[in-house]
């Protein structure tokens, strides 16, 4: 038996969406039976991250603790946040909890490093990118991550806007013209380190193999820590 997964979603709605799609494809399942068990709590009304940081305001914590201790009591085992500037609210009380979070900054790192040794751009909401949340991490690692100037910031920070209100076209044409100015000063992938930003990515029409998507490394991360010490599958019969 695997691990449950309790999923802290609704930041937004459409990423959260994909994030379950891409953890389906990543878990090595031949039946339903042998698919992880999840609790979702999509909680959408959790105040805008980068707004709070921004603002130097702690309001989306209390909502997010609230949350992770709410999957945990559904019987969670592993939590997991599609969404990358929450963890900047995550990293001040994942020592309370009693369960790990699966960190999606680690894991997008990690694949970042095994895409392209080299380094790669940092596409993320404003709030991610001021918090410096990526930035430490990968120096910590060693990693080179170059950072947007600031009229191409606002325009990826809008592009992620642009999935949440629906409008995943537009956003996907915002998006594709930032991409193509970065790339334009240094030809490195992408770490779409907002869970929106791959969506975008996805619209634009770009080439896959240039994206680190921090949703699939999420997903990825998931299916590996649930499966770790799961007994070996069986074909149904």
């Amino acid at each position: 038996m695997t691990a449950t997964l309790g999923v802290l979603g609704g930041m937004g709605p459409a990423a959260t969406a994909e994030f379950l799609r891409l953890l389906a494809l990543r878990v090595p399942a031949r039946t339903d039976q042998e698919h992880p068990r999840i609790v979702l709590l999509s909680e959408p009304s959790v105040p805008d991250r980068t707004d709070a940081l921004l603002a130097g305001e702690d309001t989306p914590l209390r909502p997010i603790r609230e949350g992770l201790r709410t999957l945990v009591g559904w019987g969670a085992d592993l939590l997991a946040v599609p969404c990358n500037t929450a963890h900047v609210f995550i990293d001040r009380i994942s020592a309370q909890l009693p369960v790990p979070v699966v960190h999606i900054v680690d894991a997008t790192l990690r694949a970042a490093r095994r895409a392209s040794p080299a380094g790669a751009w940092l596409t993320a909401t404003t709030g991610t990118v001021t918090s410096g949340l990526y930035q430490e991490r990968a120096a910590s690692l060693g990693y080179p991550l170059l950072v947007p100037d600031e009229p191409l910031q606002h325009r990826i920070h809008r592009a992620a806007s642009l999935v949440k209100a629906n409008r995943t076209p537009e956003g996907g044409e915002e998006f594709a013209d930032a991409v193509s100015q970065l790339w334009q000063r240094d030809r490195r992938p992408v770490v779409t380190a907002c869970t929106e930003l791959p969506i975008a990515y996805t619209a634009a029409g770009l080439p896959p193999e240039s994206m680190v998507s921090s949703l699939d490394a999420l997903a990825t991360a998931c299916a590996e820590e649930l499966y770790r010490a799961a007994a070996p599958l069986r074909i149904a019969v």
